[in-house]
């Protein structure tokens, strides 16, 4: 049996071990700001800022799906925070992706700059490009958002390992369904749990993942020092939908894979970028370190109103700017300032039955 079948099934009775004859069978939600406690405070929960139940189920599921220590946050930017404050200092030096997630960028330099921290931008594809001497810790995005660019993750976590730094993995597009970068060398993996995981775009939360015991206690001092806690209720959201995880995600890669092949062919899409692809230019590295090609597509059409019209014109398709849902979504993400072309749309494919979801799909490509 595949290991990640096995885990997909055992994370949906993960609770059974823990129950009592007449204990409800899903997991509660425990609201609390306080919790008595009378005497010495040792070895009980203290305070909500510190403590929650319902965290404790979401991170005990998402551990048993990585296979290693989980930290929850309220958001995927809470805990790409959490992995660069938690161990970065003035002096340090930083790498991460220019053609990665903007906000990680904005991070770095808006706030780790003026705190002493040296950022250094690297491309994805060429990020082993002038070594990693002297720095403390590379933050990788494989594949890249939105260009679905990949970097070889365990060669790159050798190199800086050797070099005595830290490799963060933003593992947000794949999950662990996909693509497991602990398992490749990684020291974090972040995740905004917002997407897939999540699943039914009404939750923001995030994860972090690590195996090193010093690494996951200064998270979690981060996190209870910050302040940076999730709510209760989203929390429990997040765990609802990591039990039909495996189930969606499959799809939503499986119908990727069809469509993309099929958008390679059509000759309103000027160019496409999938790993799934025999022909894409990173697809011999993702059968080397991905289970698959995953669920977004990158397809470029002539001009911005191409793409907008494309995404507007699609009755299948969500105008919006996060991916991962039920449902699939599209954006042109020119508007948001990343170096791609302005008919460049990155689409996200849902759950909907492949032929009815293509159908639309070619008949809005038909019209731009």
């Amino acid at each position: 049996m595949d290991e990640m079948e096995k885990r997909a099934a055992e994370i949906i009775h993960l609770r059974r071990a823990e129950l009592a004859k007449g204990d409800p069978v899903a997991m509660p939600i425990t609201m609390a700001s306080m919790y008595h406690l009378p005497g010495d405070p040792a070895g009980a929960r203290g305070y909500g800022r510190m403590d929650n139940p319902t965290w404790d189920g979401l991170e005990h599921a998402l551990g048993h799906l990585e296979g290693a220590r989980a930290v929850a946050f309220p958001s995927g930017m809470a805990a790409i925070s959490a992995a660069l404050f938690a161990v970065l200092k003035a002096g340090d030096k930083v790498i991460v992706p220019s053609d990665g997630y903007y906000t990680t960028r904005m991070l770095a330099d808006r706030f780790l700059k003026p705190l002493g921290v040296k950022v250094e931008e690297r491309a994805t594809s060429a990020m082993s490009v002038g070594g990693f001497s002297g720095v403390r810790l590379v933050f990788l995005e494989s594949p890249s958002n939105p260009g679905l660019d990949l970097c070889d993750i365990s060669g790159i976590a050798r190199e800086v390992h050797a070099a005595g730094g830290l490799v963060v993995v933003d593992n947000t597009t794949m999950t662990p369904f996909g693509q497991r970068p602990l398992d490749l060398g990684a020291d974090m993996v972040v995740a905004a749990d917002t997407k897939a995981p999540g699943g039914h775009s009404d939750v923001l939360m995030g994860h972090v993942t690590v195996r090193d015991e010093a690494l996951y206690a200064a998270l979690r001092d981060w996190r209870k020092i910050s302040g940076a806690i999730p709510g209760p209720f989203e929390a429990w959201l997040t765990h609802r939908g990591l039990e039909t995880l495996e189930l969606r995600f499959a799809r939503m890669c499986a119908s990727a894979q069809v469509i993309a092949e099929r958008l390679a062919e059509h000759k309103k899409v000027q160019v496409l970028r999938y790993p799934g692809l025999l022909q894409d230019p990173a697809h011999n590295l993702m059968r080397k370190q991905m289970a698959t090609g995953g669920f977004l597509i990158g397809l470029t059409l002539k001009d911005e109103a191409a793409g907008e019209g494309f995404i507007n014109g699609c009755k299948m398709l969500q105008p919006a700017t996060s991916f991962g849902g039920v449902h699939s979504s599209a954006e042109r993400r020119a508007r948001w300032g990343d170096a791609v072309q302005p008919g460049f749309v990155r689409l996200s494919v849902g759950i909907e039955p492949l032929e009815t979801l293509w159908a639309s799909l070619s008949d809005a490509l038909g019209f731009v």
